[in-house]
């Protein structure tokens, strides 16, 4: 972006924009170059103004939330970058029905559902991100999906208009959505839970989870969770992705500063100096290497942000 539109948009937008900033101190990986421009809009109104703004401009934008499932180019990134928050975040329960904003912290809305005796979604309890990326991502625990509580979900395109697709329109199927594949921003999500378990039933699930996960997944060293998605046919003839690639011998593998976990092999982890270029390499070997053996092709969970600002499938 050219420095009279920089300078333009810092007149329009002074409280919520920052520059040059170090993606590698957002990326959940910690990896990533330079981002030119971040705007953090902090409501629906803003939002409107800042993608009204940018079309009306020809100017490109990305949109990301808490980069749970980014890895971001070691090129610094020329282009807009818009961030969906936490202080985007309202939440409202009415009966079996929430609404909420897309930047609340998923574990913070499932530990409000069970306070609320509603359950559905204790499966989300230690997923370290915020809805709006789970929506998009139809992302969940235990081979489920957050698509399946979804009533609707409202979004914002490029040119400032809100839009609405009920469930059925946002074509959820296993980690797979609508929203992967259009220039929209998820604005507001309705779920529909039901409460016919006990609260302390409900609790009792998400401790359980919660320490399978403690004890299964590593949690010191920056990493993006699962790697790679769970093939139903993959895992009847051979497993789950982890017990693979560790079956294969690559569980704890290293390449620069990435390694893949010994703790999980379906997790690749930054021990410290890792760039992304070195977590791609990680990828390619075991997709490479699953696919030589059994035929399968991996499909992985993260997307890569190119330097240009495109998200592509890794």
């Amino acid at each position: 972006m050219n420095t009279l539109y920089q300078k333009k948009i810092n007149e329009i937008f002074p409280e919520i924009i920052e520059f040059e900033v170090s993606l590698s101190k957002l990326s959940q990986w910690k990896v990533g170059g330079k981002a030119d421009i971040i705007i953090r809009p902090r409501s629906k109104n803003e939002l409107i103004k800042v993608r009204q703004w940018l079309y009306l401009n020809g100017i490109k934008s990305l949109i990301i939330g808490s980069t749970t499932n980014l890895l971001f180019s070691d090129e610094d990134i020329h282009i807009v970058i818009i961030q969906i928050g936490t202080n985007f975040s309202k939440v409202a329960v009415d009966g079996l029905d929430i609404v909420a904003d897309p930047g609340i912290w998923v574990p913070s809305l499932a530990r409000l559902a069970m306070q609320k005796n509603l359950s559905g979604i204790e499966h989300t309890c230690g997923i370290p991100g915020t809805l709006g990326g789970l929506v998009v991502m139809n992302g969940g625990s235990q081979r489920k999906g957050i698509g399946s509580v979804v009533t609707y979900v409202e979004t914002i395109d490029n040119q400032g208009n809100i839009k609405r697709y009920d469930n059925s329109q946002c074509n959820f199927s296993y980690r797979q959505s609508i929203f992967q594949n259009i220039d929209e921003v998820v604005v507001e999500v309705g779920l529909k839970l039901n409460n016919g378990r006990a609260k302390c039933d409900i609790r009792q699930d998400m401790l359980d989870i919660l320490h399978s996960r403690r004890k299964k997944f590593p949690r010191k060293q920056p990493n993006c969770g699962s790697v790679f998605v769970s093939n139903p046919d993959m895992y009847e003839d051979y497993g789950p992705p982890g017990k693979i690639i560790e079956e294969l011998g690559l569980k704890g593998m290293n390449q620069g500063g990435a390694q893949i976990s010994e703790q999980h092999a379906n997790f690749i982890v930054n021990n410290g100096s890792a760039q992304s270029e070195d977590i791609l390499y990680l990828i390619n070997t075991v997709k490479e290497t699953v696919y030589k053996e059994t035929g399968y092709k991996m499909v992985v969970e993260a997307r890569f942000v190119t330097s240009n600002g495109e998200i592509t499938s890794i």
